[in-house]
């Protein structure tokens, strides 16, 4: 996908997601979030800020996993992810990381909710 592309779907699924989850237009922090939550897989639930910036690291690193730089270590005794790094990330430009994630974010969402980055609706 070009910049085009990623930052139209990227619109595409932040209103798909505000418009089913009735709430306002979620940004990248938002959608790390709901990934973490997913990849948990333990459903919705009141987390700590400690939680919620663990759980937005897990998608992070599910999402840099699709690129080969993660790999799932395992499984703690709470049920959590833990990830292991098996490359190094390039230093990639602000720009650069924002069109990464949204592209991955949006890989994601197709995987779990097709047509969620597509279709208006």
């Amino acid at each position: 996908m070009n910049a085009s592309e990623i930052n139209n779907r990227w619109r595409v699924l932040q209103r798909y997601t505000a418009d089913h989850f009735d709430t306002e237009t979620p940004d990248i922090k938002v959608f790390l979030f709901l990934i973490g939550v997913q990849e948990l897989g333990k459903g919705p639930q009141n987390f700590s800020k400690r939680q919620k910036e663990e759980l937005m690291h897990i998608a992070t690193c599910r999402l840099f996993s699709e690129m080969g730089f993660y790999e799932l270590e395992g499984i703690d005794q709470d049920g959590w992810p833990h990830w292991k790094l098996i490359k190094s990330i390039p230093n990639y430009t602000l720009l650069e990381q924002e069109l990464i994630l949204k592209s991955l974010i949006i890989d994601y969402f197709e995987a779990h909710i097709p047509n969620s980055t597509t279709n208006i609706s």
